[in-house]
């Protein structure tokens, strides 16, 4: 038992020291390789960060951008509570709250700060008119259920952002298709540099891969060395990215944070970088296995 795991460590060596040593070897080509990786992932990575705070941002909106719509002055107050059944059986409604033009009123006088004497005398001849808070379950369906709640009989007007919702959600899709064609494009790219590097190696190694079939070797044992070249090409370039990914991001957040104050705060950093990391040292071991393989198959073919 002992000496079959001495085995495999033995072997784990051998497959890690001519990996590393095939990197040093081809110089100028393994950081050829790992300069477009990292820029491959980097230019992935940024658009989907970028999606993702487009995503945090729709969900703020989803939360506390309601619909807010004003019940007919002619309805009485249990005519207008009546109406929440026919609200709630509407598509696209998570809820509906129910507010008085009393309360109502209160709250915008007590968003007037200092100024609230302006409309002080307005109390007693309430202008505003009872109303209902509407939580949307889908935000994407802003519109439909805008136009369905004012087709409710009693509802006379509203009061939501319809244009800042649909943009938002466009522009989350094109953000979204973007990421995705960028990903199979710079994917491509990337496993055609890692193919081009591990091929050198091969070539280079051509006459010892020869006596070690001759010899006996298995293809799994040839192989192992160009697989775990490749995958330290792709971890090397994903540490980079990394590294760029949290000093650029941090710095930009600053700098937006001083220049427009909350209105353009991007999610930290630090609520993401776990999956970021995992998604980019995946995304460089996939990029560094499949460029060795792809080339491996080829060349034992020959």
């Amino acid at each position: 038992m002992k000496k079959g795991r001495a085995s495999v460590f033995s072997q784990l060596g051998y497959y890690i020291k001519e990996g590393v040593g095939g990197i040093f070897v081809h110089g100028f080509m393994s950081f050829a390789a790992i300069t477009v990786i990292a820029a491959c992932l980097l230019v992935t990575a940024t658009f989907m960060l970028l999606a993702h705070n487009i995503d945090v941002q729709i969900e703020e909106l989803q939360d506390s951008n309601e619909i807010v719509v004003y019940i007919d002055s002619g309805f009485t107050r249990e005519q207008a509570q009546a109406l929440q059944s026919d609200i709630m059986a509407l598509d696209n409604v998570e809820n509906a709250i129910f507010v008085t033009k009393e309360e109502l009123f209160e709250n915008f006088l007590a968003g007037l700060g200092e100024d609230t004497h302006v409309l002080e005398e307005l109390r007693n001849d309430n202008p505003v008119r009872d109303s209902f808070r509407v939580i949307m379950k889908d935000i994407s369906l802003h519109s439909e259920t805008l136009k369905a709640l004012m087709g409710v009989a009693g509802i006379a007007d509203s009061n939501s952002d319809v244009e800042l919702s649909e943009k938002l959600v466009s522009l989350r899709s094109v953000i979204n298709t973007i990421s995705i064609t960028l990903i199979i494009m710079l994917g491509a790219v990337s496993l055609f540099i890692i193919s081009n590097t591990v091929k050198l190696a091969l070539h280079a190694r051509a006459d010892e891969i020869g006596i070690m079939k001759m010899v006996g070797a298995t293809n799994g044992f040839i192989r192992g060395p160009f697989v775990v070249e490749g995958i330290v090409l792709g971890v090397v370039a994903a540490v980079f990215v990394f590294a760029a990914q949290w000093a650029v991001y941090n710095y930009l957040g600053a700098q937006l944070l001083e220049g427009f104050g909350a209105i353009f705060e991007l999610v930290p950093f630090e609520t993401f970088r776990y999956k970021l990391a995992a998604m980019l040292f995946g995304a460089g071991v996939v990029l560094g296995v499949g460029g060795s393989v792809i080339t491996i198959r080829r060349f034992m073919r020959v």
